[in-house]
């Protein structure tokens, strides 16, 4: 196909395939149609990175604009505006030749407007018998109504952009000022874990969010954050819990030493233990089975267990617990201690400290034994796993990948 070209004061210049697109658009114009010029503009305005054009260029869009003498655009009205570069100049507040032009050939390949070139290139309009304009030439406008859908829709899903980017600002605001207040009340009240590292990490993780960050970026920092709070709530609850317990044991123990001044011996014959028959065991304190933390947490401080999901990937808790059950069987955990595990931690700890063992799997020599030992402090109530998974994120974590 021979290339068509397009003449202008510096000569014949080629005509671009977008150039012939736009011209072919707006050859096929709904003749009852029409747009508000300054609506559109606005919406371009918005929508400027995804038409591909410049402010400086919408700037001269905007000159242009002025000299376009209705406010709807629309076949009846004509298309073409025809200002000389130095008019255009005066209405952009003095522009150089050099960049008005620059900025008129983007707005030309960007499809906004199309060039109507007389043959000596001067811009210009016939007047017809009636002394209405005839002839025009200079810049057709038709684009900006042929393509006012398209550039209205995408103003709208930059709009749409723009709030969720400040939505999830306000959640990130939200959630690091609950972070700073918790650790803050731990501190001064004294409770006892390990705040200081807490508030480093805190930092860290603070420090990794960009200046100006994309959506992706604060969706995966806010994930981080609403983990790390999870994790500093439920390190509260449980100290909160323990103190209770530890409070109610020793108001029980004094209740108990001082109504039985009496030892065994000294009961009375109907109350002694016949000989033969079954001591009744002690009751054991009963304890609630714990909370599991959430798995977003638990897959970033673990991150090996994924590819044991199903299909490779873990999306739930039951891939989770399906991944645990052949790592335990990898590291040799025999199902009746894993089985244990899962009836005092509950399914989904036990799965975590499954994860956890896989993860340190290089430090520890027996894994079946290491899990008895942890399900019995965990029977105790002398075991939470917010420490260990704690490790592991600040090991695993993304202020962890920056660094290494």
């Amino acid at each position: 196909m021979e290339p068509q070209y397009v003449s202008t004061p510096f000569g014949r210049r080629s005509m671009t395939r977008g150039m012939l697109a736009s011209q072919e658009s707006a050859s096929k114009v709904d003749p009852d149609a029409s747009v508000d010029k300054w609506k559109i503009f606005r919406a371009l305005c918005e929508a400027k990175d995804m038409v591909g054009v410049s402010d400086r260029a919408l700037a001269v869009l905007n000159a242009l604009l002025t000299f376009y003498p209705k406010n709807e655009i629309a076949e009846a009205n004509g298309f073409v505006v025809f200002p000389s570069n130095e008019q255009l100049s005066l209405r952009t507040h003095g522009m150089a030749g050099t960049t008005l032009r620059r900025n008129l050939a983007m707005l030309v390949e960007a499809g906004l407007i199309i060039r109507r070139d007389s043959p000596n290139g001067k811009r210009f309009a016939r007047r017809n018998g009636e002394g209405g304009l005839g002839e025009a030439f200079g810049f057709s406008l038709a684009p900006l109504l042929v393509r006012a859908r398209e550039i209205e829709a995408q103003a709208a899903q930059v709009m749409a952009a723009k709030l969720e980017w400040k939505r999830l600002r306000e959640r990130l605001t939200l959630c690091r000022r609950d972070i700073t207040k918790l650790i803050e009340i731990a501190l001064e009240e004294e409770i006892a874990g390990g705040w200081i590292e807490m508030q480093k990490h805190f930092n860290l993780l603070s420090a990794s969010l960009p200046r100006r960050p994309s959506v992706a970026e604060m969706e995966s920092l806010l994930a981080d954050l609403e983990a790390f709070r999870e994790l500093i709530v439920k390190t509260l609850e449980l100290k909160s819990k323990t103190e209770k317990t530890d409070a109610n044991d020793n108001q029980n123990g004094r209740h108990i030493h001082n109504s039985n001044p009496h030892s065994t011996s000294e009961l009375e014959p109907s109350f002694e233990t016949k000989q033969g028959a079954k001591p009744e065991e002690e009751p054991q304190p009963w304890r609630e089975t714990p909370k599991s933390f959430p798995l977003a947490m638990v897959l970033q401080a673990c991150p090996e267990i994924i590819a044991y999901g199903p299909g490779g990937g873990i999306g739930s808790w039951r891939d989770l617990m399906a991944a645990a059950v052949i790592v335990r069987s990898t590291l040799g955990v025999s199902p009746s201690a894993y089985q244990l595990a899962c009836d005092v931690m509950g399914p989904e700890n036990a799965a975590t400290v499954i994860a956890c063992i896989l993860e340190r799997g290089g430090h520890i020599n027996s894994a079946g034994g290491y899990l008895r030992d942890l399900t019995r402090r965990a029977e105790r109530g002398e075991f939470s796993l917010g420490p260990m998974l704690m490790a592991l994120m600040r090991a695993n974590g993304p202020t962890a990948r920056k660094t290494g």
